[in-house]
């Protein structure tokens, strides 16, 4: 395991970009041509439960972009972003820090297979996860792409029994998944004590099929599924980035 440190100055290497987005409320810095954040984590931030002293851990942060947005929340304590790429965690340690939230949020570089951080430690746990196995569909050549979108460093049950460990009882593990895979991520959150509460589904368009689902599952929860009204296109979010 190794926890990076922080920078003295907030700096931006070669091939990347500071694009402000959420009408300018956050700077973020991402790889020009490498990965690039897309809505789902806009979605994702916004579709979870934050209480008042949580402390969040999210698993592959990537340029830390879900942190960013729930950090502008008062209630939470601490949050902790786990990436196991190191041009990435990089990115990460410098939005919080070109945001002003380092007071609140750490990032780890680590494999999320073998977390260093102490099991129940959590109240939220989130992932914005690879929707593609290894073998399905072509793989990108760039690598950030790659493992952003193919599950080569971590399958969905690697995923989910990370989160498992690191919640407390009754705490959250909320994620987006494509929606065509919903039965499949529910057997999988079940195979590990995790019972799904809530559900929102977002479509594209009203004629489409449903693309995406978020979901929020509880460690020991009983049984009782909330599905909330669907989400439209890019519901009210613009994340149109500007320089």
């Amino acid at each position: 395991m190794k926890q990076l440190k922080h920078f003295d100055k907030v700096q931006v290497r070669n091939g990347e970009s500071i694009d402000s987005f959420l009408d300018g409320r956050l700077r973020l810095i991402q790889s020009k041509s490498g990965y690039r954040f897309s809505i789902d984590a806009v979605f994702l931030a916004e579709f979870a439960t934050v209480k008042k002293g949580d402390v969040i851990v999210e698993l592959g942060t990537g340029c830390g972009v879900i942190l960013m947005i729930l950090s502008t929340r008062e209630e939470i304590s601490h949050a902790i972003g786990i990436e196991i790429q190191e041009e990435l965690a990089s990115q990460a340690i410098r939005n919080a820090m070109l945001n002003n939230f380092t007071a609140r949020v750490s990032i780890v570089r680590a494999d999320l297979r073998s977390c260093p951080l102490m099991p129940g430690c959590a109240d939220l746990v989130i992932c914005n996860p690879p929707y593609r196995k290894p073998r399905s569909g072509r793989l990108n050549p760039d690598l950030q792409k790659a493992i952003a979108r193919h599950e080569i460093m971590a399958s969905l049950q690697d995923i989910i029994r990370a989160a498992r460990s690191l919640l407390k009882v009754k705490g959250r593990f909320t994620i987006i998944y494509p929606a065509e895979r919903l039965a499949h991520v529910i057997s999988q959150l079940r195979k590990f004590q995790l019972e799904p509460k809530r559900i929102r589904i977002q479509y594209p368009t009203l004629k489409s099929n449903a693309k995406l689902v978020l979901i929020e599952a509880i460690l020991g929860g009983r049984p009782g599924l909330h599905i909330e009204p669907p989400l439209m296109g890019q519901g009210d979010y613009s994340i149109i980035p500007h320089g």
